[in-house]
């Protein structure tokens, strides 16, 4: 099976559980540095595909490109094409709460977006969206084991990064999001269409209320906490 924008060699399975970074060369680190006996799957438009093993698991991981519009598509085709059961977005985001400090992990389980992707994908009219409890509960208690301390609650999906006006306060107490990202209700949707799993894991790369940010290379390669707990998800 190949799709306009996954085509890996018949070879090459993708498992039952994937790993969705925005980067794909964040997908790269992780596949190098936790991943064993690893293949790539896909590199159509360099967005890397990989299947490896942790801890003797299977597991997958792929990049999803940056917005929903991106992340619906390779989510879409994973779970409708390749018999993906479950997709874990493991991200970053900014924070509109001085609960969260830089390099917080924080597990969303509800998705809030202005965007209409989902009314035009399936018709869902609802605003927020939320993540697979099972999911979620399985990465509460993989987060208590390993001791890494987490945040749950509700994210802001934005379709727009660079707004010209913006007042994250007011947003803030309307909506009660602890920060901001661009993809989770997209994926959210994407498993609800289809009866699939889907999760998302975020560590805190910059905040809105102390302006403080991260590099490049830090959103590529720091951000182990989320990596390590998603991981452990290997079947």
């Amino acid at each position: 099976m190949k799709t306009p924008h996954i085509s890996p060699n018949k070879d090459h399975l993708i498992a039952k559980t994937v790993l969705m970074p925005g980067d794909p060369l964040r997908a790269k680190y992780i596949a190098d540095t936790f991943l064993t006996d690893v293949v790539k799957f896909n590199e159509v438009r360099n967005m890397f595909g990989y299947t490896g093993y942790y801890k003797g698991r299977k597991i997958s991981v792929m990049g999803s490109g940056m917005g929903m519009p991106s992340i619906g598509i390779y989510s879409y085709e994973l779970y409708k094409f390749f018999d993906v059961e479950r997709i874990i977005r493991i991200g970053s985001c900014g924070a509109y709460s001085e609960k969260l400090n830089l390099y917080d992990t924080l597990l969303v389980e509800e998705a809030y977006s202005e965007s209409s992707y989902a009314l035009v994908q399936s018709g869902e009219k609802s605003h927020i969206l939320e993540s697979s409890k099972e999911l979620d509960d399985q990465m509460i208690k993989i987060a208590s084991d390993l001791k890494i301390p987490l945040h749950i609650g509700r994210i802001h999906s934005s379709d727009v990064f660079y707004r010209q006006t913006f007042d994250y306060l007011a947003f803030n107490e309307a909506h009660q999001c602890l920060g901001v990202e661009m993809e989770s209700f997209a994926l959210f949707n994407n498993a609800k269409v289809l009866g699939k799993q889907a999760a998302c894991l975020l560590t805190v790369s910059d905040s809105f209320v102390t302006e403080q940010v991260t590099t490049a290379e830090e959103r590529q390669t720091a951000f182990t906490n989320m990596m390590k707990i998603a991981l452990e998800l290997a079947e």
